[in-house]
């Protein structure tokens, strides 16, 4: 529910004026194209693709205007002209009359039925034109229902015309011997039938019924008769089959129009027949949520119709309505009384007896309030606001009774619902007198907060919205006087609901509604300050409402406690473990503007819930009390307090004894242990953290216990971060003896438990146990600095054949990182205690030979994450190294180190590139330390300048592979370069490739003259090959690059000389693949020899006697391919064969079957081995499962 306005809702400054012109239009822009759409028609009409892009344009036109539909309003007549002269003229075929009224239809539905009705023409003259043009059509017809629709709104419109319909009958008698029907029977006619029909043209029947039978000559010929046949067809048909469905409808809609537009006195006497027939054929009970709705609204047009339309006199009447003299008046804190409330006494109404009907329609209005369908329940509060209305005042006090019983507890949520929709409609109408506010504004306050669990959610963003419509609409309701004396009630629970709500829509709505209540109230408390934190886009983010909005608000001293309050109530036991994580980081944002309250209420009140029975209000309670007590703590460093002098002594032992409690209740088993192992650690770090004095005492050997028994229990990845935060605060704090030195016994115990631990079969034990040694403080490592590389070097080097233990090699490699940063870096120093000339190598061995994991499984790439760990942690120790002792770093580490990360910066993966090319370029850059031995700094620098750091976005193929292809022509990166660059130019994501290639081939061009540099390009391009002949990561998209290189002619200058020796041995490389199964890297190899045969010499022949074997494949597949490739090879290399036999190999090659059997597919390569001078392969007769003769 969006209530205040675009121009208000955005920002200020700069952002938000971009904001509102881009929202908010201007006026009709496109005149001139429109134009020359509607122009265009007549030469469009009949052709389907060009009539599809007309409308579709249109289409896009005209919905830009969807929210701003009175900015056509200058243009709608000259459009509407321009399509009714197609219409008109006698010479439009059927297809364009049917396009004009599909456009006619695209801006009626935009701009809304009920004004554009209003500008079809309606004079006499167009009625039998409209009626004639309407009997033509095909109710059936599917495609031309926008023509029947519009027409019959054109029909409703020439209904108005004040001339009885008789009068157009004059010359009926005969015409052609047919005695012609009078035109109001052939209208009432038409109605009828398209009261029954199933789409759209349905609802305009309605509007014509409600405009024709509201005639006077009309409604006393045929209104009864019209009555009797629409009830005759609600009691013959049920709401079980579409058809009845769609006959109901109709009946239903046409008769809540009639009885809305028709006079009262024509209709009253019909209304008892209506009513009855509506309670005998129970459709407020129907299953189909429409019905129910039409009955609805039936239902309270029928209420309106016993009633003497008549204004309550006794309604609240608000004396100033204008916002300007609102705010004005605050100012100048006078309120204006130039127009007093107007409260007349029922003794100065007139009296009239109530029929009886009316206590029938509000008791099928007050249920509807509780209907299941919103829109059943919004139009059931509309006619209890109408109703009220005409109601004596003690009767309407009575309904606004039955409507606050809506608020019970036992009631639904729809109830709720339903209710707050009927009270802020009785309030916009002045119908809820200030006397019930007492009564009403509790019930509101309930309801901004009403949350009920189903399940595994809860229901009640439906209420809130509408609790805060309520608000909304009582601020434009009431005088400031009558709302006072509830502004901090109504003021502080929109706040509540602005940023604490979890329904961002709900959030919004409590914020439009606070600024209605600033603007029009001007009663509460900074409100302008609090629109300015909290407008209609700030409240979008959740993460920002809760830990910065609610901070600035709170320092106000009105709001304060009640958001506290709020915090401790609803949101630490929410069901969304999201929201109760957010509310306790609320709670430490908020502990510094009421410390007191914080230590000596909220804290209290907390303990016994942190240990009750609920388990969500557990982990909350848990989570909120270590927020609290460390935030208290960090308060108490400001005047040297200890956490013991702020909070009393029964809260420090109720925080200890936490551990002990659950542990007896065995509530870290089972589900509510992944909840409840988590939080403790938590509250264990923020104790450890706030210096609690626990020092040996036996709750410490518990809270050990309970961190190794769940980094042994396969904890989650995603809690892990915080047991081994909580193990880091722990040893911090109680494990030393001495400032700087550990206790030995539990440094011996810890160091070698978790070595241990990375021995384990489960995998999340190994990363726990990683991740444990990893975040051990310096002085925990002291003296065992070998023995935690060694365990963490033998986890990362596990062989590939356990692909399953990924994230275990991940998460040591981390911990690599996270030991080394926290020793010393001496280059003569011991390898037990810090990283030094003995260890350093190890260190990056380890490390870089995590850079070449590539192990897959059904996930994919998982080895990116052992990459992505390893590229940050080389940086990290690199960083350190540098900064400390650049002495120890080798040359041929860094050079090593700055080669892997060029290869992961050229390759096709966008996230790991990006990471690849960042730490690059930092190790590049850095000056505060200066990375020693980097190979070809300078050339480096000049390809990649100081602003690349900041300018080049890596995850972008078009800008980061321009720059990296620049590195192939640095000889110690090519050959890394080149083969990062492989897995992109070969791959299939189509971006990567097309970029890839492209600076690829820039680059090739560039050497194309130069022998020397291509040769050295083709030798590295060889040696991948070689490499990686076995490796399908690599050799099938290596293959795809070569081909694409071969068909570039980027070897150009090879292709003179006979028989090159690249040529040779990458022939000789390809032979390795005749005899694989994998049918890709067939394929992609057939591409590559069908290349080589541009080379010149002997080659030639070598190259066709290879593709010759191939076409006698035991893969019918691969023998059609090759025979494919070879007839486009010939075609494009014509000087491979001789003339004279050129057009026998391309006939064979072309009409063979090569998917038959390999005895008749033998002959035909025979004659093709003859053809081009080839020796016939030979059989081979061991034993093979792929066989090539």
């Amino acid at each position: 529910m969006t209530l205040s306005e675009t121009e208000n809702g955005c920002p200020g400054g700069e952002g938000g004026e971009s904001i509102v012109q881009t929202c908010v239009l201007g006026g009709f822009s496109e005149s001139s194209e429109t134009r020359a759409l509607l122009s265009s028609l007549l030469e469009v009409h009949g052709d389907i693709v060009t009539t599809e892009s007309a409308t579709q344009r249109f289409l896009v036109i005209m919905n830009r205007y969807q929210e701003q539909p009175h900015l056509l309003d200058p243009h709608l007549e000259w459009m509407l002209n321009m399509i009714l002269e197609l219409v008109r003229s006698e010479k439009s075929p059927p297809s364009l009359v049917h396009l004009a009224f599909k456009f006619l239809y695209i801006i009626c539905k935009v701009r809304g039925y009920k004004i554009f009705m209003q500008l079809l023409p309606h004079e006499v003259a167009d009625v039998q034109p409209v009626l004639d043009l309407l009997s033509k059509q095909d109710p059936k017809d599917s495609e031309t229902w926008e023509t029947r629709y519009m027409l019959l709104l054109w029909l409703s419109m020439t209904c108005l015309i004040p001339f009885d319909l008789y009068r157009l009958d004059g010359h009926l008698e005969s015409e052609g011997g047919a005695v012609r029907e009078p035109t109001m029977d052939r209208i009432l006619a038409i109605a009828k039938s398209y009261l029954l029909v199933s789409d759209s043209p349905r609802d305009a029947a309605s509007v014509l019924v409600s405009k024709f039978m509201t005639r006077p000559d009309v409604k006393q010929k045929c209104l009864g008769e019209f009555l009797d046949w629409s009830l005759t067809t609600i009691s013959q048909t049920n709401d079980q089959s579409m058809r009845d469905i769609m006959v109901l409808d109709g009946a239903l809609q046409s008769l809540a129009t009639l009885f809305k537009h028709g006079k009262r006195d024509d209709v009253l006497q019909y209304a008892p027949a209506v009513m009855q027939c509506l309670e005998q054929k129970r459709l407020s009970e129907s299953s189909q949520s429409m019905l129910r709705k039409l009955v609805v609204k039936l239902i309270q047009r029928l209420g309106l119709t016993f009633l003497k339309p008549r204004l309550a006199a006794w309604r609240y009447q608000r004396g100033n309505r204008s916002l300007a003299a609102n705010l004005s008046a605050s100012q100048s804190m006078t309120v204006s009384a130039s127009a007093p409330p107007v409260v007349e006494t029922q003794d100065m109404e007139e009296d009239y007896d109530i029929p009886e009907e009316v206590e029938t329609v509000i008791e099928h209005l007050l249920l509807g309030l509780k209907d299941k369908e919103t829109i059943v329940r919004w139009s059931a509060a509309k006619g209890i606001g109408r109703v009220t209305g005409r109601l004596p005042k003690e009767l309407a006090d009575e309904v606004v009774g039955s409507v606050l019983d809506c608020f019970s507890f036992q009631e639904t949520d729809n109830a709720w619902h339903g209710g707050c929709l009927a009270l802020a409609e009785l309030g916009r109408r002045g119908l809820l007198l200030p006397s019930r506010l007492t009564d009403v504004v509790p019930l509101i306050v309930k309801s901004l907060t009403y949350d009920e669990k189903r399940g595994a959610c809860s229901v009640g963003s439906n209420v809130r919205d509408a609790a805060c419509y309520v608000c909304w609409s009582f601020a434009r309701a009431y005088e400031p006087k009558e709302l006072e004396p509830f502004v901090t009630q109504i003021a502080s629970s929109l706040v509540i609901t602005a940023v604490y709500d979890r329904n961002v829509n709900c959030r919004r709505a409590a914020s439009a509604a606070f600024q209605e209540n600033v603007g029009r109230q001007g009663t509460f408390p900074h409100g302008i300050d609090i629109l300015t934190a909290a407008d209609y886009y700030a409240v979008g983010n959740l993460n920002n409402c809760y830990l910065n909005i609610s901070v600035y608000i709170a320092s106000f001293p009105e709001y304060t406690k009640a958001m506290i309050d709020h915090l401790i109530a609803m949101k630490i036991n929410h069901w969304d473990g999201v929201i109760r994580e957010l509310s306790t980081k609320a709670l430490h944002n908020l502990t510094p503007q009421a410390p007191d309250y914080m230590a000596t209420t909220v804290l209290p009140q907390l303990l016994p819930v942190a240990v009750g029975v609920d388990l969500h209000g557990r982990h909350g309670a848990i989570l909120a009390c270590a927020e609290i007590t460390h935030a208290l703590y960090t308060l108490g460093l400001q005047t040297n307090r200890t956490v013991v002098d702020i909070i009393s002594s029964e809260c420090v032992d109720a925080l200890k004894n936490i551990h002990h409690m659950l542990n007896d209740r065995k509530q870290y088993r089972g589900f509510g242990g992944e909840l409840m192992r988590p939080a403790m650690c938590c509250l264990i770090e923020k104790l450890s953290l706030s210096k609690m004095p626990f020092k040996n005492d036996p709750v410490i050997s518990g809270w050990q216990w309970l961190i190794d028994d769940t980094i042994k229990s396969s904890v989650k990845d995603a809690n892990m971060v915080t047991i081994v935060s909580a193990l880091s605060a722990l040893c911090e704090e109680y494990y030393q003896s001495e400032l700087g030195k550990a206790d030995s016994q539990m440094q011996d115990v810890l160091v070698s438990q978790y070595i241990e631990g990375l021995k384990s079969h489960q995998m999340l034990t190994r990363c726990g146990s990683a991740l444990a040694l990893g975040c051990l403080p310096g002085f925990m490592i002291h003296r065992k600095l070998k023995q935690i590389l060694e365990g963490l070097t033998q986890l990362c080097t596990v062989s590939q054949k356990e692909g399953t233990f990924t994230e275990s090699r991940r998460d040591a490699v981390r911990a690599i990182a996270q030991v080394v940063v926290k020793v010393d870096v001496c280059a003569h120093g011991s390898p037990d205690s810090a990283l030094c000339s003995e260890n350093v190598a190890e260190v990056y061995g380890a490390l870089l030979n995590r850079m070449n994991d590539y192990t897959t499984d059904s996930r994919g790439d998982v080895g990116a994450w052992v990459r992505e760990a390893a590229m940050t942690s080389l940086m990290e120790v690199t960083l350190l190294v540098a900064g400390s002792a650049p002495e120890i770093l080798q040359p041929d580490l860094v050079k090593s180190m700055m080669c892997c990360l060029a290869q992961q910066a050229a390759e096709k993966i966008d996230r790991y590139r990006a990471h690849a090319g960042n730490v690059f370029l930092r190790l590049l850059h850095s000056t505060e330390p200066a990375v020693p031995h980097i190979p070809q700094r300078e050339e480096l620098l000049s390809i990649f300048p100081v602003e690349t750091t900041t300018n080049l976005n890596w995850n972008a193929p078009s800008q980061a592979f321009k720059y990296i292809t620049q590195l192939l022509g640095l000889p110690q990166y090519q050959y890394h370069t080149l083969l990062g660059l492989t897995v992109s130019v070969g791959g299939i994501t189509e971006s990567t490739v097309h970029f890839s290639s492209l600076s690829l081939f820039d680059y090739l061009r560039g050497i194309q003259d130069d022998s020397a540099a291509l040769t050295q390009f083709g030798d590295a391009l060889l040696s991948i090959f070689r490499d990686n002949l076995r490796n399908d990561r690599v050799s099938i998209p290596f293959l795809k690059m070569l081909n694409q290189i071969l068909a570039n002619s980027c070897f150009e200058i090879f292709t003179t000389q006979e028989n090159h020796p690249f040529c040779l041995d990458l022939l000789n490389l390809c032979k390795e693949f005749r005899k694989a199964k994998d049918i890709s890297k067939l394929r992609a190899c057939i591409s590559v020899l069908c290349g080589l045969i541009q080379f010149q010499g002997d080659v030639r022949k070598k190259v066709l006697s290879q593709l010759l074997m191939l076409l006698c494949h035991s893969f019918p597949v691969i023998r059609k391919t090759t025979a494919s490739q070879m007839y486009e090879m010939l075609l494009t290399y014509d000087d491979v064969i001789e003339p004279e036999v050129l057009d026998d190999v391309m006939t064979l090659l072309s009409d063979t079957n090569w998917e038959s059997d390999l005895s008749t597919v033998r002959t035909q390569r025979n004659q093709l081995c003859d053809w081009l001078g080839v020796p016939r392969p030979q059989a081979i007769t061991k034993q093979s499962s792929v066989q090539v003769s």
